[in-house]
């Protein structure tokens, strides 16, 4: 297929590999912040193609895993209703609260439908103005336009059945929280393309210059990642702390003015939790004072929850990097993609989800 088969040219990939053994000279650290990603680091085998002593860290870049157990369970709550029509991304359905997850209500009679855009949830409430139709608005600043864009037509439409129950996060924070964690082993971060695409690479200088660790915009696909590897690396070699695009074929400097200035109409900066990490300050995105009429937490009063993680799960030092999932006691036992225990394991951008599909298994220590 044109301009994708170009990206996973095996010889190419060897010669990256050789400029990688050639260029370096010690070991390094270094994050793929997006779960994307790490499904095609982990799928293709680059980690483990990598020379040694250069590693890679998965990083707390799937959407899906980093909601807060709170959000999902006030979705079940809101999604249990009579009347309500709860719509969502298909890669939500599966993944579990503290007691139940919106697949299984959807068995016990709850009307959860899968959608494919924010707008397709518009449409419904337009066609069933007897009904609240929700939606369920996750991920990183990449799906907030599209979001942004299906609140903007519902005012404009006045639709008074239509509400988000949004839990957006933001790159940049976490990148800082991660660097400002003592324990930290990370030197440089390959940055998600397609967030950049929309953000631009801006707000990711102040951060290579304060912490002095190299930042390589970069795609999704073999080569895109090795490139972005060697990048990163022959930064480290020489002591340059600098954000570098390799995805040049997507993302610019100034990023999609447009698709910003519909996020900064629509929502405001605010603390957010997520999911395994914890608080971290100016990190996710809520509707903005004049849409809050769109706010599915205040329409049905959803506080009060106290959400409960499975004791077992270790999601949150995997979303980290501070542990693999062949780490836990769980992996690929208790814990499966058909019987997730966390959303690392169910999603379609987890790390656990990766190992599993690729068949990493626990070293055995020999008896």
């Amino acid at each position: 297929m044109k301009y994708l088969d170009e990206y996973r040219d095996p010889a190419l990939a060897r010669h990256l590999l050789d400029e990688l053994r050639n260029t370096a000279t010690r070991p390094w650290r270094i994050m793929e912040v997006c779960g994307g990603q790490t499904h095609t680091l982990v799928r293709q085998g680059i980690d483990e193609l990598l020379p040694a002593g250069v590693r890679m860290i998965h990083g707390p870049g799937c959407p899906v895993c980093v909601t807060p157990l709170e959000t999902l369970d006030r979705a079940m709550a809101v999604a249990a209703r009579p009347g309500v029509i709860f719509t969502s991304f298909g890669d939500m359905l599966r993944v579990p609260g503290s007691d139940t997850d919106l697949l299984s209500l959807r068995a016990l009679g709850a009307d959860v439908r899968v959608v494919y855009t924010p707008m397709d949830a518009v449409r419904i409430a337009q066609e069933r103005p007897d009904r609240e139709v929700v939606f369920l608005a996750v991920g990183f600043e990449t799906t907030a336009p599209a979001n942004a864009m299906a609140v903007l037509h519902a005012d404009r439409l006045g639709l008074t059945n239509f509400s988000m129950l949004v839990s957006h996060v933001l790159v940049p924070p976490a990148m800082t929280a991660l660097l400002d964690d003592p324990d930290c082993e990370v030197q440089a971060f390959l940055a998600a393309g397609h967030v950049c695409a929309v953000m631009g690479w801006r707000e990711y200088e102040p951060i290579a210059e304060r912490y002095r660790v190299p930042i390589v915009i970069t795609g999704f696909e073999p080569l895109d990642l090795l490139e972005g590897i060697l990048m990163a690396v022959d930064q480290l070699e020489q002591g340059r702390f600098e954000v570098e695009n390799q995805y040049v074929r997507a993302v610019r400097r100034s990023g999609n003015t447009e698709a910003q200035d519909a996020v900064r109409m629509v929502f405001r900066v605010t603390d957010r939790a997520w999911r395994g990490i914890g608080a971290l300050p100016d990190s996710g995105l809520e509707l903005a004072e004049s849409y809050r009429q769109f706010d599915a937490a205040l329409r049905f009063d959803v506080s009060g929850l106290c959400p409960t993680e499975d004791p077992e799960c270790i999601a949150g030092a995997i979303l980290t990097g501070a542990r693999l999932p062949t780490d836990c006691t769980a992996y690929g036992t208790r814990c499966t993609p058909r019987h997730p225990l966390g959303a690392p394991m169910v999603s379609a951008e987890g790390t656990c989800a990766a190992f599993h599909a690729a068949g990493r298994t626990k070293e055995v220590s020999p008896s």
